[in-house]
C-alpha cells in the first residue's frame, strides 16, 4: 500500500511503545517495574469526578461548541490573568483533546512549508514531529547538564533566520525537569520580540515545582512580548487528569479562531461532561495539587540520592515535572540498547534519551511508589556497575 509521503516522515512513540511492551510483560507475568510513565499515579480528585457525574446527570451529554463550553473557556482565561499575568479573555482561549492537539492545531494553523521551528534540546518527542507534519522544518539546539539543559539568548540569537517562525518553549520541561529563572526567561523575551517572532509556551507542568522554583510565563514579561506569546496547556499533569483529554490553547483572537475552524472539520468539541470537570478543577480547592506536588518531590529526592549513588551516572536535580534525565554514557552503549536490556533482563522499564534528542541519556518517571523506585534503581545500579568506566 502505498500512503502518503507526510506519514513517512513521523517517527513513532517511543515512549508509548516501552510503556506497551512493560505491559504485556507484566502481562506475563513478569514482575516490571515501569518508569516510563507520563502521568500521575494518583487518582483523579473526587470533586473534579463529582462534578462530571452531576454533567452527566443533567444531560450535559450532546455535541456542544468546537471551542470549548463557554464557562470552561472563562474559567481558564480567569486562571491565566490570575495565576500567568496574562491577559487572555475567553473569546482568546480554545479547549483542545489534551495538550497534545492544541501545539498540534498550533502547527497547522501557523506553519507554512519551509517555515523554522526552533525547538530546544532536549524536548518533548512530538514537538519535531508536529512540526514536520505541518510542512515545517524543526531545528534543533542543543543544550547539555553543564548548562541545565537550557538555551542562552545568544544561542537563540544565532540560530534565528528570516525562515524562522516560532520557539516551542517548554518549562518546567519534559523530560529534564529545567525550569527557566525569570530573569532568564525575560532575556529570551528580548530576543524573541527583537526578532519578531512567535513563541508557544508549553506550561503543562506549571504547578509542579521544587526547590522554590519559579515559572514566568513569557508573555508576562512586557507587553510587547505577551503580543507575541501563545500558551498551551493542559489538566492532564496538575490534577491527575491524563485520560480526561482536556487542554487548550490561548492566544491571539485571529489564530484562535483559525484553530477553532481547524478542529471544526476534525474532532469537534472535546468531551462535553469531562469539561465540567476540568471547570470544577479551576474553581474547586488546590489543595489536591500540593497534596501531589509534595508527594512528587518526597519521591524526586529519593530517587535522585539513589540514582546519583550509582559510579559513572551523573544526572542534574529536576526542579520541575517528574521525570529524571540521567547520563548513561559510561556504560558505552546508546540509549535504545540501555533501555531494551534493562527492559529484558532486569525488567525496569526506561525511555531511551534519543527519542527526546539525547542518546546519551534515559528519562526516568518517579511518579510512581517509593518502593518501586528503591526497587527499581537497584535494579539499574545492578546493570550499570558492570558497565561503566
Amino acid at each position: 500500500m502505498k500512503l502518503a509521503d507526510r506519514i513517512g516522515q513521523v517517527s513513532a512513540s517511543l515512549t508509548l511503545a516501552i510503556s506497551a511492551k512493560a505491559k504485556a510483560m507484566r502481562a506475563d507475568g513478569i514482575d516490571v517495574l515501569s518508569f516510563s510513565a507520563g502521568e500521575p499515579d494518583f487518582d483523579t480528585p473526587d470533586h473534579i469526578k463529582t462534578a462530571a457525574k452531576q454533567a452527566l446527570d443533567e444531560g450535559k451529554t450532546k455535541y456542544g461548541p468546537a471551542p470549548g463550553e463557554p464557562q470552561l473557556r472563562a474559567a481558564i482565561a480567569h486562571k491565566l490573568q490570575r495565576d500567568n499575568h496574562l491577559n487572555f479573555q475567553a473569546e482568546n482561549v480554545l479547549v483542545t483533546n489534551g495538550g497534545k492537539q492544541s501545539l498540534y492545531n498550533l502547527m497547522q494553523v501557523l506553519l507554512n512549508p519551509g517555515d523554522e521551528v526552533l525547538i530546544p534540546a532536549p524536548y518533548w518527542l512530538s514537538y519535531p514531529e508536529m512540526v514536520k507534519l505541518a510542512g515545517g522544518v524543526p531545528v534543533t539546539l542543543t543544550t547539555s547538564a553543564q548548562t541545565g539543559f537550557k538555551i542562552t539568548p545568544a544561542q537563540l540569537q544565532a540560530v534565528i533566520t528570516p525562515r524562522t517562525r516560532l520557539l516551542i518553549l517548554n518549562s518546567p520541561s519534559n523530560p529534564t525537569g529545567m525550569v527557566y529563572t525569570p530573569a532568564e526567561i525575560a532575556a529570551l523575551a528580548e530576543i524573541i520580540v527583537a526578532a519578531n517572532i512567535w513563541v508557544v509556551s508549553d506550561e503543562i507542568y506549571e504547578k509542579i515545582l521544587y526547590d522554590g522554583a519559579k515559572q514566568l510565563s513569557i508573555g508576562a514579561v512586557s507587553e510587547a512580548a505577551f503580543q507575541q506569546t501563545i500558551i498551551s496547556n493542559g489538566f492532564a499533569k496538575a490534577y491527575s487528569m491524563t485520560g480526561w483529554r482536556i487542554g487548550y490553547l490561548a492566544g491571539p483572537l485571529e489564530l484562535i479562531q483559525a484553530v477553532g475552524r481547524l478542529q471544526s472539520h476534525s474532532t469537534s468539541n472535546v468531551c462535553t461532561f469531562a469539561q465540567y470537570g476540568a471547570i470544577a478543577a479551576l474553581d474547586g480547592s488546590q489543595d489536591c495539587v500540593e497534596t501531589m506536588r509534595r508527594a512528587f518531590d518526597r519521591r524526586r529526592q529519593l530517587m535522585f540520592r539513589l540514582l546519583t549513588d550509582i559510579p559513572g551516572v551523573t544526572c542534574p536535580q529536576p526542579q520541575g515535572a517528574f521525570y529524571m534525565f540521567p547520563d548513561i554514557s559510561c556504560t558505552g552503549l546508546g540509549s535504545i540498547a540501555f533501555c531494551e536490556t534493562l527492559l529484558e533482563q532486569f525488567h525496569v522499564a526506561a525511555v531511551p534519551g534519543v527519542a527526546f534528542g539525547a542518546d546519551q541519556c534515559i528519562r526516568l518517571s518517579y511518579a510512581t511508589d517509593q518502593t518501586s523506585i528503591e526497587q527499581g534503581i537497584e535494579r539499574l545500579a545492578q546493570f550499570i556497575l558492570p558497565l561503566s568506566h
